[in-house]
């Protein structure tokens, strides 16, 4: 069965919308950046009524609102400086919602706001490939998603490869295993990029933000990686418990690679279809998650309970969300002495 790479659906106490204060600290810390880069970086055609905006990886709100109003506000600025016009009255925003087909685009639908001044269409489908008609977007958003996999690198899930990892994630301590993600993520980008390349008009922005890691240190070394260990280990208590098969969680691996400073460049480089405006490290008041069990057992579930219950069933989603809560104090001194991550702020003007 495909993993289920949405956040957890709905708007109730266990939702991805009600769970997302971390993501949304980025996007808000990142308004001013946002807002910098479209006055001085794009140039709007003011024969055109028409301003198409797209949010890649949206989820269920409410950051993909604020992301898109923030953008919004900073194009109608400046309009209204260069032409001494109300852009209320001249632009018509059309916004464009995508994620994968089985995101809960009910919810997203249900809670716009109410006095948005924009018109709204959902674009399921993976945003590793074209979503949108060529030349036909003027700005892109993607916020904490480029860490999501396609698939499962090749040989990551065979014992009989040299870079079967029986780990749930990559680690960074197998050569062969980091080279297998890492190839992945190259695939994956690359696609992003180039599809990307194909729906903006030339001249138009693309705003990346989210979480890498520096280079010269390795995923299990941030907090990141240290919280993905301690659902591996809860994951294996649960295993010996009965209620998961020990062989098939041996072969399962979360589709998940924050790539290294270097590699993402390298692949933005190597794609040829933009211009790196900016490429800095951004924080902001929850750059590392707050370290309390109950907050860090519901975030593991609203972002990894779809996977993990699509390959094991809800009995077992519950149980290891139990005891990764129960036992978040034992690690608690580690995660206070992680090496940092890096959140990112990236701005792409299309050639």
């Amino acid at each position: 069965m495909a993993p289920t790479y949405t956040m957890a659906g709905g708007k109730g106490p266990n939702s991805y919308s009600q769970h997302s204060t971390y993501q949304r600290a980025l996007i808000e810390v990142a308004k001013e950046k946002i807002s910098e880069a479209i006055s001085t970086k794009l140039e709007i055609n003011s024969a055109s009524n028409r301003f198409n905006i797209a949010d890649f990886g949206c989820s269920t709100g409410p950051n993909t609102f604020l992301a898109v109003q923030n953008i919004i506000d900073a194009v109608g600025q400046k309009y209204r400086k260069e032409t001494q016009k109300n852009p209320d009255d001249n632009i018509e925003f059309q916004v464009l919602f995508n994620d994968h087909s089985n995101n809960d685009f009910n919810t997203l639908f249900q809670t716009l706001p109410p006095t948005k001044g924009y018109f709204v269409a959902g674009v399921p489908g993976s945003f590793f490939g074209r979503v949108l008609p060529r030349d036909s977007l003027h700005v892109g958003h993607c916020s904490y998603s480029l860490h999501w996999l396609s698939q499962i690198p090749k040989g990551i899930a065979d014992p009989n490869s040299p870079a079967w990892n029986k780990d749930i994630h990559c680690t960074g301590f197998s050569e062969e295993v980091a080279e297998a993600y890492l190839d992945q993520f190259k695939i994956d980008m690359g696609s992003f990029l180039k599809a990307r390349g194909e729906e903006l008009v030339s001249g138009g922005l693309l705003f990346l933000l989210g979480s890498c890691v520096p280079d010269g240190v390795k995923m299990s070394e941030t907090m990141k990686g240290m919280l993905l260990d301690h659902l591996g280990n809860c994951l294996n208590d649960v295993a010996k418990e009965g209620l998961i098969n020990q062989e098939e969680l041996d072969s399962f691996n979360f589709p998940i690679y924050p790539a290294h400073v270097a590699e993402f460049k390298s692949v933005i480089e190597d794609n040829g279809c933009f211009t790196i405006e900016a490429f800095e490290k951004i924080s902001h008041a929850n750059e590392e998650f707050p370290l309390g069990p109950e907050f860090l057992a519901t975030s593991n579930k609203v972002t990894f309970g779809g996977v993990i219950e699509s390959r094991f069933g809800k009995e077992a989603l519950e149980r290891t969300n139990e005891l990764y809560e129960k036992k978040c104090p034992e690690i608690l001194p580690e995660l206070a002495n992680a090496k940092s991550g890096m959140q990112f702020f990236i701005m792409l003007r299309r050639n």
